[in-house]
């Protein structure tokens, strides 16, 4: 055999083998592929149920998950750290991150990003470190670190940090901007802007929007023009218009807005540069909204009958001006022709009828209502509240519960408002004891907690609350508080508190005076009352209304100074009402002025036709002077008045009259 038939023989053999080892090669690990695709399965539904767990706010059923896992990836990790950093749990954060075995760039940014949502230089100063150490570097990094340095107020950081990038791009450029903006640099921000030396679509939007919220509009409207021009082409240009114009509208310049509304072309037939650039739906929406905030419903429904097209919001916003100038017949009528009404515009409806007093057709849409929410239920029973229908207010908040809607705190504020009105205590102290399980009690239900317990006469918790609250009182707290001792006979207690008010520097207000003058009326304190009522005038600058001068009256009337309250209401600027003829009526009667009883009478029976106090209160004065012609007089009077006498009203002793 010869050398080259050795050759290949021995070659053949080689290639047998070699093709034995391969087949087998492929044979074999055939389990350990399927147990390496297994894993891979495995981690992969690992990490969409991780994942899972925390968009649905599971944190914890997300670290058992985790924890159990074990063919961990960077997904897997950064994924938790991303769902304690959301929920501002940076030490758990911090703990996975420091057993992290292999981290990448997201896993840093992830962390840094959690810190300098903080605000404190401690958080900042921690996050700037991870800047420092971590092995690389991408534009997310040092956009990150700059924004937080921003929001903390910490521009020279920022933008000192800003100048030594390797490498800016338009991100970079919009954080540091929108720091600026955001600490109120206006200048600044605008510098930046024009030095960019590219934008994106966000950029200009997002200038104007800052501008508009640090309510330097004509500056937004000067940049808006000026760069407007290069983006002619781009969607994004309509946007920038509908921030302004709806910043101007807050403010109250329409004409401003208008003007820029005016300027963004209808369509764009046969202009294909401005393709983009038209009125979209928000623009009409807003522009209209403009009018509605100023009560021009006439010029918002002369857009509105001209938009080709309508949303929810649309005909929201129409109907709502309609409410505000309380033309409920055109709202009810667009209401009817909206193609499909939404729940806002369903309680909108509500609300409207309710404050105008109409709660039968409130109740009516109530009823209709195809889904009802929160809103709807507050609106219903604070409609009832406002309109004095007690009864229909406790009905409906009996319903809402067995609906299954839980109540919130504008629901208990109003429902202690009912038993303000009822004098309920009983009701009103179950409702707090409500308010104890189920919310937080702030401001207003504190508020309303006083009001409740003073009116129906437990001072001393009304007392407590008011203590318990500290700082946080405002004028409304103390009205309250003053009024419950007031009406209740406590004078020197409300002088007391009221002296109290005004060392701290809280400016009483309109009603402040008509608890404080109620309360010199109650204690005879007539040159007290004097002295407020002037103070009132002189030193908060209050006009006195007719309740002040009904008080005024009873002050002095209560002292016996009968005639000089007849020249206080011979010197009021408006007509006398019913409180301030009573308060007369009421002092003659104690100091025996017939005469001038008579006057008080004659005009309360104007005033109050249907009453027959006066008619009493004066036939038992004629009688107790021995005046029985007089007094038949009046009896004579009232019969054919058709007036008739309540039972408990006696001819001879009309104490509880008085």
């Amino acid at each position: 055999m010869n050398k080259l038939s050795v050759a290949v023989l021995v070659l053949g053999k080689r290639v047998v083998q070699s093709r034995s080892y391969f087949r087998s090669l492929h044979e074999i690990p055939k389990n350990l592929l399927s147990s390496a695709e297994t894993t891979r399965v495995s981690s992969s539904k690992s990490e969409k149920d991780i994942a899972h767990l925390i968009r649905t706010n599971r944190l914890s059923e997300a670290r058992v998950v985790f924890d159990k896992g074990e063919q961990r990836n960077a997904l897997t990790w950064n994924s938790m750290i991303n769902g304690y950093v959301k929920r501002r749990e940076m030490a758990k954060a911090r703990e996975l991150f420091d057993k992290m075995p292999n981290r990448d760039v997201v896993s840093w940014n992830l962390m840094i990003s959690g810190y300098v949502s903080f605000r404190g230089s401690r958080f900042l100063e921690e996050g700037r470190r991870l800047f420092d150490v971590m092995p690389e570097r991408d534009c997310v990094s040092w956009t990150t670190m700059i924004s937080g340095y921003a929001k903390n107020g910490r521009m020279e950081d920022a933008l000192r940090l800003f100048n030594s990038m390797p490498q800016r791009n338009v991100v970079s450029w919009n954080a540091i901007v929108s720091g600026f903006i955001q600490n109120g640099d206006v200048a600044s921000a605008i510098d930046c802007f024009e030095r960019m030396p590219e934008r994106d679509f966000a950029s200009l939007s997002a200038l104007v929007s800052g501008l508009v919220r640090n309510g330097v509009l004509d500056e937004a409207s000067r940049v808006l023009v000026k760069f407007g021009k290069k983006y002619n082409g781009r969607e994004d240009l309509v946007h920038a218009y509908n921030i302004l114009i709806a910043g101007y509208g807050q403010r109250g310049r329409i004409e401003e807005a208008r003007r820029l509304f005016d300027q963004i072309p209808v369509s764009n037939e046969g202009k294909q540069e401005n393709v983009w650039f038209k009125r979209d739906i928000v623009s009409w929406n807003s522009m209209i909204m403009c009018y509605v905030k100023v009560g021009n419903i006439v010029s918002a429904r002369k857009l509105f009958d001209q938009m080709m097209e309508r949303d929810t919001f649309s005909w929201n916003t129409i109907i709502s001006g309609y409410i505000h100038v309380s033309d409920m017949r055109e709202a009810s009528n667009l209401f009817g022709q909206m193609p499909n009404p939404d729940t806002f515009s369903w309680n909108a409806m509500i609300t409207g009828y309710a404050q105008m007093g109409n709660l039968e057709v409130a109740l009516d849409f109530f009823e209709r209502m195809p889904r009802k929410n929160l809103v709807s239920w507050n609106s219903m029973i604070a409609g009832c509240e406002e309109n004095k229908d007690y009864r229909r207010a406790i009905e409906l908040f009996s319903g809402m519960q067995v609906e299954g809607e839980k109540p919130d705190r504008h629901t208990l504020s109003s429902v202690l408002s009912v038993s303000s009105g009822i004098v309920d205590l009983y009701l009103g102290m179950q409702i707090h004891q409500l308010i104890t399980k189920t919310v937080i009690p702030d401001l207003p239900i504190d508020n309303a907690l006083i009001t409740m317990y003073s009116r129906c006469g437990a001072i001393i918790e009304a007392q407590i609350i008011f203590d318990e609250m500290k700082q946080s009182k405002n004028v409304i707290s103390w009205n309250a508080m003053i009024g419950g001792y007031a009406s209740h006979g406590f004078s020197a207690e409300a002088l007391e508190l009221f002296k109290l008010m005004k060392s701290l520097k809280v400016l009483p207000t309109h009603i402040t005076f008509v608890s404080v003058l109620s309360a010199c009326a109650h204690a005879g304190l007539v040159e007290e009352g004097h002295q407020h009522f002037k103070s009132m005038v002189n030193e908060y600058d209050i006009e006195p209304r007719i309740e002040h001068y009904a008080s005024l009256v009873d002050i002095v009337g209560r002292h016996g100074q009968v005639e000089e309250a007849v020249d206080i209401i011979r010197s009021m600027p408006f007509e006398p009402d019913n409180a301030v003829w009573g308060a007369l009526l009421g002092a003659c009667r104690m100091h025996n002025k017939v005469e001038l009883a008579r006057v008080a009478a004659e005009a309360l029976m104007k005033l109050e036709p249907e009453s027959s106090a006066p008619y009493v209160l004066l036939y038992n004065m004629y009688a107790d002077a021995g005046r029985w012609d007089e007094a038949s007089e009046v009896r004579m009077l009232m019969k054919s008045n058709k007036i008739k006498k309540p039972a408990g009203y006696s001819w001879i002793d009309s104490s509880h009259v008085c």
